[in-house]
């Protein structure tokens, strides 16, 4: 019985001991928060500073990204051309109803053009928005064609 006492007398200091150290060791709420507040401060740097790497490579990328700019316009002009001279081979009826289609086609192309145009020579604190500019346009405008292309498609026969 006795080391039963003693083993329970062992446990109980244990514990407070344990408790002791524990709330000793354990910083203050105020501590927390400043810790906290700095470990904040931090990832905010950090995120701004990788947020700006991430806009510097993307502008050093603008050469290569004008490049696939200008790829995508010669490819959509020369699209253009080929609807327009089947277009041309179709009855007159059809090329009534066409042509302003296309005119608003190229219209469209002509603004994306100078979009481009904008995007060569676009500085690192315009360029986000210049390429955002562009790439909405150029989606508004690959809608279109693909818009006129099924149109043809339908109206004019192979």
């Amino acid at each position: 019985m006795n080391s039963t006492v003693i083993q329970k007398t062992f446990l109980a200091i244990s514990m407070v001991a344990l408790t002791a150290l524990a709330l000793g060791c354990k910083p203050s709420a105020e501590q927390d928060r400043k810790t906290t507040a700095e470990q904040l401060d931090k990832v905010k740097q950090e995120t701004k500073a990788a947020a700006q790497d991430t806009k510097d490579y993307a502008f050093a990328k603008k050469a290569e990204c004008v490049a696939k700019m200008q790829s995508q316009m010669t490819e959509i002009n020369r699209d253009l051309d080929q609807l327009m001279a089947r277009i041309e081979k179709s009855s007159d009826a059809a090329k009534t109803e066409a042509k302003p289609k296309l005119q608003a086609i190229r219209d469209q192309a002509a603004k994306l053009n100078q979009q481009l145009a904008e995007a060569k020579n676009a500085t690192e604190s315009t360029w986000d928005d210049v390429k955002a500019g562009f790439k909405k346009g150029y989606g508004e405008l690959k809608d279109a064609f693909d818009s006129a292309r099924q149109w043809v498609s339908d109206k004019i026969a192979p």
